[in-house]
């Protein structure tokens, strides 16, 4: 288990477990919000964890653009126009 300082938003309750992959990838968990990422290297780990962090406990994030709502192969009007009903699989 590693404990990771990577800024002043870090308080003292804030615990991290970073783990190597098998495949090279490594794993950051945020135990106190329960949120886990990925990364090539052990640096964009805990920079896509202090980024998911951000968005789930703060402004972080913004809603999506048409243009990436497309590179979903989704069309933005259809994405808009659906029903606010959870897909069967999510209920």
């Amino acid at each position: 288990m590693a404990h990771a300082d990577t800024g002043d938003r870090d308080g003292p309750d804030r615990e991290i477990r970073l783990v190597k992959n098998p495949d090279g990838q490594w794993t950051a968990r945020d135990l106190r919000v329960g949120v886990t990422v990925q990364g090539e290297s052990r640096s964009a780990a805990l920079d896509n964890l202090d980024a998911v962090v951000e968005a789930v406990e703060g402004d972080g994030g913004h809603p999506p653009t048409d243009d990436e709502i497309r590179d979903l192969s989704v069309d933005p009007e259809v994405a808009r126009t659906q029903a606010d009903d959870l897909p069967d699989v999510l209920q």
